[in-house]
């Protein structure tokens, strides 16, 4: 199992952008196609974007499409999520998740501990 530690949360005004990163630990991320989530208080886990083991095929979330951008360093170990034009209705917790490709939190197996992103208005 891969541990993932995610960075560069924190408060934002509308409009603004924030970059978070994801590291990975004890193994490489080159054999995982990757993704973040969002959860918002009271509100179910959300997908925002994935990216596979090339990086060479992304999918973003309808809320976030033309707005984020989910690249990958496999040389890094690291995964990122470019937000731009942040908005208030973007706070949430964002995690950054191993696994097979897909939309569902059922198919990545591996999670970070989340980083909190606040957008204020």
């Amino acid at each position: 199992q891969v541990q993932l530690v995610e960075s560069g949360g924190g408060l934002v005004q509308a409009g603004g952008s924030l970059r978070l990163s994801c590291t990975a630990s004890g193994r490489t991320l080159i054999a995982y196609n990757m993704g973040w989530f969002r959860q918002a208080p009271g509100k179910e886990r959300e997908f925002v974007a994935a990216i596979s083991v090339s990086g060479s095929s992304t999918y973003s979330g309808d809320s976030v499409k033309g707005r984020f951008t989910i690249s990958r360093d496999n040389a890094k170990n690291t995964v990122y999520l470019q937000m731009n034009s942040l908005q208030p209705e973007d706070t949430a917790v964002y995690y950054c998740a191993a696994g097979s490709w897909g939309t569902s939190v059922d198919n990545f197996g591996s999670w970070g501990q989340g980083t909190q992103v606040t957008v204020s208005s």
